[in-house]
């Protein structure tokens, strides 16, 4: 099971370090969200794989628990994750309104009349 999820977070990381290097906003954003994701399989595999277990003691049964830790980070990685989308959203969409593309390396079209009169 380890491998899996060793694997997966690899994968996932991959993926999102390919999407930041593309030249485009929506591409840059599904890459910083496959990176969170990454981040959260990680912090949630640090407390222990256990299947069937509880996040907290028992009074009568086994000694044997998940830590609950790791689990309330990855919840609040999720919303702050969330919202860190939400925002990059809009600041693409207000972007590509403004400059009519999504390419992240364009100038604006002020700063290429001044550079062709100055040469």
């Amino acid at each position: 099971m380890e491998i899996i999820v060793a694997s997966s977070i690899g994968v996932l990381t991959a993926g999102g370090v390919y999407l930041l290097l593309r030249l485009r906003t929506f591409p840059v954003i599904l890459g910083l969200a496959l990176l969170s994701y990454a981040v959260n399989i990680f912090l949630f595999a640090s407390g222990r794989l256990a299947i069937d277990q509880s996040p907290i003691l028992s009074r009568y049964g086994e000694a044997t628990y998940t830590d609950p830790l790791p689990q309330a980070l990855v919840l609040t990685a999720i919303v702050i994750s969330f919202g860190m989308t939400a925002v990059l959203v809009m600041i693409g969409l207000g972007a590509y309104l403004e400059a009519d593309s999504d390419r992240i390396d364009i100038e604006p079209e002020d700063d290429k009349s001044e550079n062709e009169g100055s040469v």
